[in-house]
């Protein structure tokens, strides 16, 4: 047997290895490692069912997908169902009028990965936000010009035909009531809503009318109802994708864009279709996860970070200095290459990717790792060519199906512009793209050339869905969250927090985590996560660091009763079970 095969053979084990391991040391181990003061531990918010489960970042569509799973819908029945939901009860990030990807398991092992990402608009250019010295405007943020083609209701809808054992209006109509008779607010919801006021009367009088009442932010405890929203929702029951990208809503959205300034037409509306891709397969340690290929980025990333890591062998601790710098060395590569290399396959040759999803190119990375000292990243060359809001849900049915669904409308409540008359809000996806290559985005993600705008390109994404097999192949885990570039590696931690540190799903969501996006070169550690101890460590060996919080992570593990489904402590959302 050749080393490396040799080397494969044992990894396999050392899987098998960590999970027998006693539960109550690697517990024991894992909080240890950082502050007993981490104020997420133990919030997870938990339910566990024996059928099926869903988790999502609004307690309400969550109840909505376990509904249809109660009344014998299957796993994309019920995301369907809550992708509609969310649009209603969670208006930050979910919609109609953004877009997103699905990675869909059949209990048959077969996995299949849409795309229904957001397009640039006919009349768009390369240079569309760029003031007249070269420099980013921020109408790639907010305004009218923001936004791409929406691609949400299309690919909801592709999903439910291809997949989908109930109706059309079974999976529609509780979103349609809970806009028509309206829905009691939550404290996150107020929150939300409170935070973003001023925003939409700068941008959208409409949409400061839309979500408030009486002028007022609708307070806790009271019932919100979005009539224009219901109608919306009803056209696109009755009529399918042409209730939305055609008739009084698709005209509906060209006035609001003629209204404002922008450049979606009637043919780039009609003219949207969702892309079915390959799924991306990964394996780590024995565990296969299938993740999202590009547009999305996601996928590519977390493989090529996840294939550094293991070959480490067994981690250092949870929370150690030893571990932090491997993973922040780690995701600086791996960013590197997304910001170079990845872009729309449909007008773009990646010839990278395979290379990173390669074990022998993750080796070549990890050798050129320094285990004292931090790694600069190197300078950018945007010409090299070869979300924040955004929300995520998961769901498996009592058949072993399930769906890992990412949708978004980027920046938190999208564009501020609200679609006069219809209810909903339009996406500023075009941000997303490398609007000035080279020089960096919301996110502060710099990207490439590969990325520039292009008529009908989609825009790269980070969401990064993802289905998680154990070591026999059986369905394990179904994990996601929003966070814009952040996703990748709060993916990666959860993942890595259960297979390699041994935690329960609660544990392992709850978690500090940390975040390296190769520019700007700084690790981003979460609040008040790690000790000083481990932070000054950090600094001495050269790394700049810094701090922010953030992350709604909804994942479901197998258990031995069922399913766990687990809803992140960091946002508003629950998990719902039978």
């Amino acid at each position: 047997m050749s080393i490396h095969h040799r080397s494969r053979a044992a990894l396999s084990l050392l899987a098998v290895a960590l999970f027998v391991l006693p539960a109550a040391r690697l517990a024991a181990q894992t909080a240890a490692a950082f502050p007993s003061t981490w104020r997420y531990t133990g919030r997870a918010r938990v339910a566990e069912g024996a059928h099926g489960m869903v988790t999502s970042g609004s307690a309400v569509a969550s109840v909505v997908g376990r509904d249809i799973l109660k009344a014998g819908g299957n796993a994309v029945d019920a995301a369907v169902a809550v992708g509609f939901a969310l649009a209603v009860t969670h208006a930050e990030a979910g919609n109609i009028a953004g877009g997103g990807y699905m990675m869909i398991r059949m209990q048959d092992g077969k996995a299949y990965a849409l795309d229904y990402r957001e397009t640039a608009p006919a009349k768009a250019t390369r240079d569309m936000f760029l003031d007249d010295k070269g420099q980013p405007t921020d109408k790639s943020v907010s305004g009218h010009l923001a936004s791409g083609v929406p691609g949400a209701v299309a690919g909801l809808l592709a999903a439910h035909q291809r997949f989908g054992k109930l109706s059309r209006a079974a999976v529609m109509n509780p979103a349609i009531q809970l806009a028509r008779d309206g829905f009691v607010v939550d404290s996150f919801h107020y929150r939300s809503l409170a935070s973003v006021q001023q925003r939409l009367k700068l941008y959208s009088p409409a949409a400061a009318a839309q979500y408030s009442v009486n002028g007022q932010v609708p307070l806790p405890g009271s019932l919100f109802k979005q009539p224009d929203l219901a109608r919306t929702l009803a056209a696109i029951r009755d009529q399918g994708r042409d209730g939305f990208y055609k008739g009084w809503v698709a005209r509906a959205i060209v006035a609001e864009m003629q209204r404002g300034g922008g450049i979606i037409s009637a043919a780039d509306l009609a003219g949207y279709q969702p892309k079915w891709r390959e799924p991306l397969r990964i394996t780590y340690r024995g565990y296969t996860i299938f993740s999202m290929s590009p547009s999305s980025s996601g996928g590519a990333t977390l493989g090529l970070i996840l294939n550094i890591m293991e070959g480490f062998g067994p981690l250092p601790p949870f929370g150690s200095t030893a571990l932090l710098h491997r993973e922040s060395e780690a995701m600086r590569r791996a960013f590197t290459d997304r910001n170079r290399f990845l872009g729309d396959p449909d007008f773009e040759t990646l010839t990278m990717l395979p290379s990173m999803l390669s074990k022998d190119y993750a080796a070549k990375a990890r050798a050129d790792i320094n285990l004292a000292h931090a790694t600069p990243t190197p300078p950018f060359d945007p010409s090299i060519k070869d979300g924040p809001n955004t929300t995520h849900y998961s769901v498996v049915d009592a058949r072993g199906d399930a769906v890992s669904t990412t949708t978004t409308l980027n920046n938190s409540y999208g564009s501020a512009v609200l679609v006069t008359g219809a209810g909903f809000l339009l996406n500023d996806e075009m941000d997303d793209f490398a609007a000035a290559p080279g020089k960096p985005n919301m996110y502060g993600l710099v990207q490439g050339e590969i990325n520039a705008i292009k008529p009908g390109k989609r825009m790269l994404s980070a969401m990064t869905p993802s289905i998680v097999l154990n070591p026999r192949g059986e369905l394990t885990m179904v994990v996601g969250t929003p966070g814009g570039p952040t996703i990748i590696t709060q993916v990666y931690h959860v993942i890595s927090n259960v297979i390699d540190h041994g935690m329960s799903l609660p544990d392992a969501v709850s978690a500090p985590r940390q975040h390296h996006q190769a520019l700007p070169d700084e690790i981003n550690l979460n609040t008040g996560g790690f000790r000083q101890a481990v932070v000054d460590s950090l600094k001495a060996m050269g790394h700049t660091v810094t701090f922010k919080g953030g992350g709604d992570v909804q994942a479901i593990i197998r258990i031995a009763k069922g399913w766990q489904g687990v809803s992140d402590p960091r946002g508003g959302g629950a998990a719902a079970g039978y």
